[in-house]
């Protein structure tokens, strides 16, 4: 498998075929922002934090560095005067549904996002979708998933299936990076959760002890 030679940040960096801009970038210990990444999930592409400029032949464009492939002799500038702006509106946007995320504020601060730019969401959900793709690429459940879409877009479990897998799971729950996912478990759980069937064993018992108390 040949190499790809390829420039980040004026850095020389040596990647692999089938490398996204964001895996070289890591792995050259290259920091680009991002919220909706995890390695054991393919690429999705939603937070757009990790916009980066690509240069090839003297034409630059923006591209999403987690779903963009790495090219040869590429030039990739992970922060611009552009970027940054770009980077800030995004966070802007993010702190209007998760002001008190951490991970949300660290970036704002960084990037000098300002928390009460727009009006605040009725939904902590950031759409990041890592709950959803972990739950159906790694665990094989589908036991939640996304309704609605555009600004009515939310997640949601499957009361059905989250009833019987998610107890005993909960692996998606530290992947949010707002504290949403445990809430919106813990709401549906209480609405819908089906409650668990009497045993028939301690149904006897209970009866042999009230049969008893009735004959003393």
């Amino acid at each position: 498998m040949s190499d790809i030679h390829m420039q980040i940040d004026g850095k020389e960096v040596i990647a692999k075929k089938g490398d996204t801009l964001l895996e070289a970038a890591k792995r050259a210990d290259i920091s680009i922002p991002t919220l909706c990444y995890h390695e054991k999930l393919k690429p999705y592409g939603a937070c757009r934090l990790c916009l980066v400029e690509a240069e090839k032949n003297g034409r630059t464009k923006l591209v999403v560095s987690c779903v963009y492939q790495a090219e040869k002799n590429l030039k990739v500038r992970t922060r611009s005067k552009k970027i940054d702006k770009i980077r800030k509106t995004l966070l802007e946007l993010l702190l209007a549904r998760a002001p008190d995320a951490p991970i949300i504020q660290d970036m704002a601060r960084e990037y000098g996002a300002e928390k009460d730019r727009f009006q605040q969401q009725a939904s902590f959900c950031v759409h990041c979708g890592l709950c959803v793709r972990y739950c159906a690429e790694v665990k094989k459940k589908n036991a939640i998933g996304f309704i609605d879409r555009g600004i009515r877009k939310e997640i949601s479990f499957i009361p059905e299936i989250a009833a019987r897998e998610c107890e005993s799971c909960k692996e998606c729950f530290p992947l949010c990076p707002t504290s949403y996912l445990q809430a919106a478990y813990v709401l549906v759980k209480g609405l819908t959760f089906l409650p668990e069937p009497p045993d028939p064993q301690v149904d006897l018992l209970d009866q042999g002890m009230e049969q008893g108390n009735e004959k003393k």
